[in-house]
């Protein structure tokens, strides 16, 4: 019996990217803002502020690297019509349906953990760390994310993955890394992202046997996560 081909150093390497990029930027936003004089408060409640500009930068990066890594014209290559507007619509119910529980019942339970057991991050500091730069955020979050992200955790780590640990560890592993290029919003928001998100679009990538669904989906969530900023920035 032929044995499964093991995982790459290449595919580690591209999932372990996002997170890798964030702590890059964290680093050097921090060490530019101390050669400006700022003592370790004073960056501690600075560097958030750059969320967005980070965000967008990882972005942008990841990208590049889905453009000459993740087969992307294989990955994108749409379904039929009628097929591809059913897996539209079910795009939009799952993300619509994500978003609000993301702000009316997660996102209460996310500050209450983060107050109740701790955190690394101040409770309730997501939306208005990211609302600082709107602009910037629209551009990261809706424009480039979606795209990216589905591109990279649900179109190529779920097939590559799959070929030497099975679907099961494939998924489980794709959820892993979504939510680790989310820890910048502390322990229980990456849980949460990884967690619930992650399994959602998963589970569509594989019923609907593309990423048009779960990139419908995203791109749901962040444009409805986007209007609830834009109206707290207002």
């Amino acid at each position: 019996m032929s044995r499964a081909p093991r995982v790459g150093l290449k595919t580690w390497f591209v999932l372990l990217a996002g997170p890798a990029l964030f702590l890059g930027a964290i680093v050097v936003t921090s060490v530019l803002l101390g050669l400006e004089g700022l003592d370790t408060r004073q960056m501690a409640r600075r560097v958030p502020q750059f969320m967005p500009q980070m965000l967008l930068g990882v972005s942008l990066c990841l990208g590049l690297l889905v453009l000459g890594s993740a087969r992307h014209e294989e990955i994108w290559r749409l379904p039929p019509l009628p097929k591809g507007l059913r897996d539209t619509c079910l795009g939009v119910l799952c993300g619509g349906f994500l978003a609000f529980s993301y702000l009316f019942a997660f996102s209460p339970t996310l500050a209450f953990l983060q107050r109740s057991i701790g955190d690394y991050v101040p409770a309730g500091a997501i939306l208005p760390t990211v609302s600082s730069s709107i602009g910037v955020f629209f551009i990261a979050n809706v424009l480039l994310a979606p795209v990216v992200e589905e591109t990279l955790y649900r179109g190529y780590a779920i097939p590559v993955l799959t070929k030497s640990l099975g679907a099961p560890r494939a998924v489980a592993l794709s959820c892993v890394f979504f939510g680790l290029l989310h820890w910048a919003g502390g322990i229980w928001y990456m849980l949460l992202v990884g967690g619930v998100a992650g399994g959602a679009f998963s589970v569509l990538f594989l019923w609907r046997g593309g990423v048009l669904a779960p990139f419908t989906a995203h791109l749901t969530l962040n444009a409805i996560e986007f209007i609830y900023a834009w109206r707290l920035h207002s």
